[in-house]
């Protein structure tokens, strides 16, 4: 299954998000696989303010064992986490065959 994960940052938190940022993309880096696309919301001013992540798991479940590991959450770093299923059809262009 495909979801799509949309994550705000706390207020003032852009300090702790950068101090945070190296494990949250080290934990990125140990599911391998599991993300089909990630990045930074911007503010106005072209800073983050939260992220958007389109990732694979087996299930919903499997989505939550990895977000308890996410150093963004465990750090306070994203204030709200939104996260719907989705059905991804391209990537760059491409027909996504997962």
């Amino acid at each position: 299954m495909q979801f799509v994960i949309r994550a705000l940052d706390g207020a003032g938190r852009l300090e702790k998000r950068m101090e945070v940022r190296p494990r949250h993309l080290e934990n990125m880096a140990k599911i391998n696989g599991k993300v089909i696309c990630a990045g930074g919301l911007l503010d106005e001013e072209g800073k983050m303010k939260g992220s958007v992540m389109v990732m694979e798991f087996a299930d919903r479940q499997a989505l939550d064992a990895y977000l308890q590991s996410e150093p963004y959450i465990a750090e306070k770093v994203w204030e709200t986490v939104e996260i719907e299923t989705m059905n991804v059809v391209l990537v760059n262009g491409e027909k996504y065959t997962g």
